[in-house]
């Protein structure tokens, strides 16, 4: 009895002395750039006018879409018009063009005053912008960002261009000299075209609400355009954030921030992710985060 009585005596000294248990690994950071977007500071942000913002509500959901004026301002001003009369109520998204683009067209009216032409407005003069050039080569042209926005330069012609990106919206337009007038848009849903810089008039990108749109079904014509008009996803109403009482602001990073220049690094070189850190990116790989202002 006396050695049981020792025994569990002594059992409570053992469990003491045991070494504690091994800390569980870390686990593997797959994405550290949404921690740096998430530490950002609010100085790194811009706000995101809400004249400069499209709400467009469609059978399939809504999309947000940032113009860039400063890059095409008749463009622009053309499209906002349109939306500001109720234009594009009653269009139709009538192309869906698999890994290419989706494309939508103002309401049909025959008595539209048409147009006069637009300038091209595929470039822009360098002055006035501030020029953050990405950390890695590009293809087509001299990469890097504009207040927000990817972007490409060509110093000897002192231009610079949005570039096409996923998400990017540009003006449908006929051969040339036509520009197209704004009532024909798409938003690209594949990899970036960068073949058309500089050759259509880029207007702006996707905020949100891309996801529904680019998964409707594909159109069955050539170029991926509907055949009939029971195929198309019908626009119900577009407006400007600005003419929606307590529409939600919303920001963009600064590119021009040492948050971007971070993410850039993170997006190249995949921490926990990567066996061979790809060292490089593709300029639409490094998207500019945009979030609700908090």
């Amino acid at each position: 009895m006396m050695r049981q009585l020792l025994a569990l005596a002594a059992a409570p000294l053992l469990l003491a002395q045991a070494p504690p248990p091994a800390a569980a690994p870390e686990p593997p950071v797959y994405n550290a750039a949404d921690k740096i977007i998430a530490d950002a500071p609010a100085s790194h942000w811009l706000a995101i006018n809400p004249d400069d913002i499209m709400v467009m509500d469609t059978a399939a959901g809504q999309m947000l879409i940032q113009l860039a004026p400063a890059f095409a301002p008749a463009h622009v001003a053309a499209i906002k018009a349109l939306v500001r009369t109720g234009q594009f109520d009653d269009g139709r998204i009538v192309r869906v063009q698999d890994n290419y683009v989706v494309q939508w067209t103002a309401r049909p009216d025959p008595t539209r005053p048409k147009a006069a032409p637009l300038p091209e407005e595929y470039e822009r003069p360098l002055t006035g912008l501030s020029f953050t050039p990405s950390p890695y080569k590009d293809t087509y042209a001299e990469a890097g960002f504009v207040s927000g926005w990817p972007a490409a330069r060509d110093p000897a012609t002192g231009t610079a261009w949005l570039a096409h990106c996923y998400a990017t919206v540009g003006v449908g337009r006929d051969n040339p000299p036509d520009t197209g007038d704004g009532t024909e848009l798409y938003t690209v849903i594949g990899h970036g075209p960068r073949h058309l810089d500089r050759n259509i008039a880029n207007v702006g990108r996707v905020l949100a609400g891309i996801e529904p749109h680019a998964a409707l079904p594909r159109g069955t014509e050539a170029l991926g355009f509907y055949k009939t008009d029971t195929q198309m996803t019908k626009i119900r109403r577009v407006r400007l954030a600005s003419q929606i009482a307590g529409f939600p602001r919303w920001q963009m990073m600064d590119t021009a921030s040492p948050s971007f220049a971070a993410i850039n690094t993170a997006r190249a070189n995949r921490i926990g992710f990567f066996t061979r850190p790809a060292g490089a990116a593709d300029l639409c790989t490094l998207r500019v985060p945009v979030r609700l202002a908090p």
